[in-house]
């Protein structure tokens, strides 16, 4: 079996609790058909493990503090409906990850009674070593080889009985490395599976051994500051040029569970920007994650620790927006990932982020106005009169000719 699928999908992050009003599998499945036909590809389920009760956050706990790797959250249903659920999923051609936090679990894991010593202890008090920051978490200890095996087991688990694709690793690089390439060399044998890594190849290229994609912080956190601090667009080029050594597939992203709560949704922090950098996400070399909700779009902070559904309306006004975009970086020749992405130059690059993917003869142009201003510009080298097609919205665009773009608009052309 091939993980060549990997390279040209998209990532859509499914939290479970807030996404209806149920908070159910079941609840969630009856929205697969609106996401089909959005171009989602693959569901990445925050845990679906139970809470740990002692020391929980608010009412309900944080989904990040588990209680059992090989049971279900029963606020989201049985093992049955998560099941059926993949099934379903398979059935209509998505793929599903799963969160997985391997670092560490919940006070009252069945492992703290069964495995004690498969903790870190605290030197001071003797108790299990609560992790860095968060006091509802202890970490676990990867110097034991039996809690290795053990963890490995629990993955495996998921495989078997879910038929599962991969793992989103949550703060992958708080592991050692050596274990997820034990683990991945085991689980494996099973299947081929996606590795998403919560952390950042700039920051912890080693990981890339093991993980096939990895987040793009750096460039989430500077896209922010660029925007609040109104800097030059000349400090976002250059990181892409780290980027672009940088190993892995990269995963782009505006929003995600812990951005949307704790810092802010996309329109707090990029406001007009957003969909600009969301073009972006999807036409850049990498894979784009989308957090749910924001085909809404959702301008609401979602409680971590608490009951707080997203404010689904009958239409999603963003939906053909995301769909134009997934459905042609699954389709368009020149997104792929053996497919090439040059710089263009305009005669106002202070302010515009252009550049061509292109593979044999097949091309396509993102013309990015990251200003507030209305911008006139021309491509530098294009003389002769040239049709191209606004995918977006169907309309032809002659690339020789100056172009004006609103402020924060986008262009995505293909020859006509």
């Amino acid at each position: 079996m091939s993980k060549e699928w990997i390279y040209r999908t998209n990532v859509y992050e499914v939290n479970v609790r807030q996404y209806t009003n149920e908070g159910t599998f079941t609840a969630f499945a009856l929205h697969l058909p609106r996401l089909k036909d959005m171009g989602v590809q693959t569901l990445w389920f925050m845990p679906i493990t139970p809470i740990a009760q002692k020391g929980k956050k608010g009412s309900l706990g944080s989904p990040y503090a588990c209680s059992d790797y090989t049971s279900i959250n029963p606020e989201f249903g049985t093992l049955d409906d998560f099941k059926n659920l993949v099934y379903e999923a398979h059935e209509m051609g998505f793929k599903v990850i799963i969160d997985w936090v391997a670092n560490h679990t919940g006070w009252d894991h069945v492992w703290t009674k069964e495995h004690p010593d498969y903790y870190k202890k605290d030197e001071t008090t003797g108790d299990f070593k609560i992790a860095s920051g968060m006091d509802d978490i202890i970490e676990l200890d990867y110097s034991n080889r039996e809690m290795r095996k053990a963890m490995i087991a629990a993955m495996q688990f998921w495989i078997d009985e879910c038929c599962i694709d991969g793992f989103r690793c949550d703060l992958a690089f708080w592991v050692q490395l050596d274990f997820w390439i034990e683990a991945k060399e085991v689980l494996e044998k099973t299947k081929p599976l996606f590795w998403l890594g919560e952390l950042d190849s700039l920051e912890k290229p080693e990981y890339m051994q093991v993980f096939d994609a990895a987040y793009t912080w750096t460039w989430m956190h500077q896209t922010e500051k660029w925007y609040r601090e109104n800097l030059s667009l000349y400090h976002l080029k250059n990181i892409l040029d780290r980027y672009h050594s940088a190993p892995g597939i990269k995963a782009w992203f505006t929003s995600n569970h812990d951005e949307n709560t704790w810092n802010g949704t996309e329109y707090e922090k990029y406001n007009d920007a957003a969909k600009a950098l969301a073009v972006f996400s999807c036409t850049w070399p990498g894979i784009p994650l989308i957090y749910n909700g924001q085909e809404l779009p959702n301008h609401k902070r979602l409680a971590f620790f608490e009951k707080d559904p997203i404010e689904w309306k009958e239409y999603c006004e963003l939906h053909q927006f995301y769909k134009a975009l997934l459905q042609l970086r699954s389709s368009h020749p020149a997104l792929g990932s053996n497919a090439e992405v040059f710089a263009l130059s305009t005669n106002n690059d202070e302010n515009v982020l252009a550049y061509r993917r292109k593979i044999a003869a097949y091309e396509l142009i993102v013309l990015l106005n990251l200003s507030k201003a209305q911008t006139s510009l021309r491509i530098v080298g294009h003389t002769a009169a040239v049709n191209y097609e606004n995918i977006l919205i169907n309309e032809k665009i002659d690339i020789s000719k100056e172009l004006v773009l609103s402020p924060w608009d986008y262009l995505v052309l293909t020859k006509s």
